[in-house]
């Protein structure tokens, strides 16, 4: 049956602090042992993230022997989202652990923090039930997200709120070991009311999981939000939602973790950010975990429709909804209720409407409720956006209610006449064929050698390019093969054919030829070596132009003539039968 509720006034207003922090654009994402941290995070001394290969079997138990043997205190370990660990180490082990085979690369820790900013007046929910204005003071919605789990990655929740009866499942606690993540801040209260409070929440009925990694301040550690995001991987159970209303400097660890959750059926929405200390908004694709692609990004609008001035923009955004002045539960009491703003109140509006979507699609993947999510939201509607995708999320678009959405979107065609060149030793050229007209761009994957099963994306370009130069990870005369497919927000095109090409040979060392000249009972001995000893079995004695021996290519040889007196010679050696000769020296006698 239908239900309308009509928005109450708030009852209280609570002052929320400002805590976000700001950060610079991120370094490029590791792919090697190399120590990692994005320019100008917070990071915290002495403090490491160590990223595991995925080959390594037991994680846990190799974090407890390499921080034991290192001196270090551990932290956290994980074995789910990444494998891996978080501890204090001295300097030394560091860049040991960095040449170690086992470890793909390490991250210094630094703070995250929640993304609220001010307080006002109450009007969230009645906007995601309307493609237009003026707001009808009512909340129409057809499903209630019951069946669903969402788990709400922040400071907590109060356990005792009347918002939340009878729907709290277990949760984790990063912050206090054996801790029941329960909120003393706040932050966490009011996003998972917005998710599913019984007043204030989009989907009425969801059940709600604590994962406290902020402390009572909203701050905390990206390995701690590394551990809540494992935890979730680890004990999820689906149809599953998660909400991260926070974020740092970006960190490819935070992200591998997030999008190893929602290829494991997480669907995550998380917050866009609200840009700087003084407010002025930032592109969101320097934030963690803001720029992962396969969430869904959250930026806040206000009542009129317009982005409000401190929300993040760029082409990490994926839709807007309501965040500024938004009501909910609070901590300072099972009643409470504050009014605050921030892309953290906005990330939850999303993650209550999937819940909803994920009531009725109880086997959609993730990235069908972010497709679903984006194509039945109301289009071009959000103003004063320097954001691509001005897109405000809409409710009813979930089992035919109310004004449904566009026809539902599909991946892109997959490219064709992929070709692959080599220009160099350390570069090969390739080339496509756009079949599509609806990508978000291309993924380029490459693995070594020919007839290779072992792929690895290397590189995202954007929607109509067709070439790409890959310069990076390659070595002079190997073999490499790649392939392209194409993604939108509907999924991802089957692949192109298989190119492969192979990178030139480094040019050969030349011969360096050196030689001593001696005498033997009067008769002229010259003593000659050289090196490299190159690649050929036997080698050409050249003595004054004319060869005079071939011999074993070990590197010596020694030309005992039977010339008397005073007087010089001149020699070269070359690889037997070829023109590939060391330098010529004179030996005087």
């Amino acid at each position: 049956m239908k239900r309308v509720f009509a928005l109450l006034l708030p009852f209280a207003f609570v002052a929320c602090q400002d805590t976000s922090q700001p950060i610079s654009p991120p370094d490029a994402e590791p792919t090697s042992t190399a120590l990692a941290h994005s320019r100008g995070a917070e990071v915290i001394p002495d403090r490491y993230i160590v990223v595991f290969n995925d080959r390594v079997a037991d994680a846990p138990g190799l974090a407890r022997r390499l921080a034991q043997a290192h001196g270090g205190s551990l932290h956290f370990t994980y074995d789910h989202a990444i494998k891996g660990f978080a501890a204090t180490l001295p300097a030394p082990a560091v860049s040991a652990l960095r040449n170690n085979p086992n470890v793909a690369y390490i991250e210094q820790d630094q703070v995250v923090t929640t993304m609220d900013t001010q307080r006002n007046a109450t009007w969230g929910l009645d906007r995601t039930d309307q493609r237009a204005l003026p707001l009808n003071t009512e909340y129409n919605y057809n499903q209630t997200g019951s069946g669903v789990n969402a788990y709400i990655i922040d400071t907590g929740i109060l356990l005792t709120h009347q918002e939340f009866t009878d729907r709290l499942i277990g949760g984790f606690d990063a912050i206090t070991s054996g801790g029941t993540a329960n909120d003393c801040n706040g932050h966490g209260t009011h996003v998972a009311g917005t998710v599913g409070g019984t007043v204030y929440g989009v989907a009425k009925a969801v059940k709600l999981s604590p994962i406290r990694v902020l402390d009572c301040n909203g701050s905390g550690t990206t390995s701690g939000v590394i551990a809540g995001v494992d935890w979730v991987t680890a004990n999820r159970v689906k149809p599953a939602v998660a909400n991260m209303s926070l974020g740092g400097g970006a960190s490819a660890s935070l992200d591998e973790a997030v999008r190893k959750s929602v290829a494991a059926g997480v669907t995550y929405a998380v917050a866009a950010g609200n840009g700087d200390r003084l407010g002025r908004q930032q592109d969101a694709c320097n934030y963690s975990p803001a720029r992962v692609r396969e969430a869904l990004t959250v930026g806040a609008t206000t009542n009129t429709d317009a982005k409000t001035s401190w929300s993040n923009f760029g082409e990490c955004v994926d839709i807007f909804a309501p965040g500024a002045s938004i009501t909910s539960a609070w901590h300072t009491s099972s009643t409470a209720i504050n009014t605050i703003s921030g892309t953290s109140m906005a990330s939850p509006h999303v993650a209550g409407v999937a819940a909803l979507y994920l009531q009725v699609n109880t086997g959609a993947s993730a990235s069908q409720v972010f497709a679903a999510i984006r194509d039945g939201s109301t289009k071009g509607i959000v103003t004063n956006s320097s954001t691509a995708k001005n897109d405000l999320l809409y409710s009813l678009f979930i089992g035919g209610g109310g004004g449904g959405g566009d026809p539902a979107p599909t991946a892109p065609a997959a490219p064709s006449h992929l070709t692959a060149s080599a220009a160099s030793t350390s570069q090969i050229n390739l080339s496509w064929t756009d079949n599509s007209t609806d990508e978000d761009g291309f993924e380029i994957e490459r693995c070594q050698d020919s007839g290779c099963s072992s792929w690895s994306q290397i590189a995202t370009v954007g929607a109509n390019t067709t070439t790409y130069a890959n310069s990076t990870g390659l070595s002079s005369g190997t073999s490499y093969s790649y392939r392209v497919r194409a993604f939108n927000s509907a999924g991802k095109s089957g692949y192109s054919n298989t190119a492969s090409a192979t990178t030139s040979s480094a040019p050969a060392d030349p011969i360096a030829l050196s030689g001593t000249g001696s005498k033997v009972q009067g008769r002229w001995r010259a003593d000659l070596s050289w090196t490299p000893a190159g690649t050929s079995t036997n080698i050409d004695v050249f003595r004054n132009g004319s060869k005079i021996a071939t011999a074993t290519n070990n590197g010596s040889f020694v030309d005992q003539t039977n010339f008397r007196g005073g007087g010089s010679l001149t020699y070269k050696v070359c690889e037997a039968g070829t023109s590939t000769c060391s330098n010529e020296i004179t030996i005087n006698f």
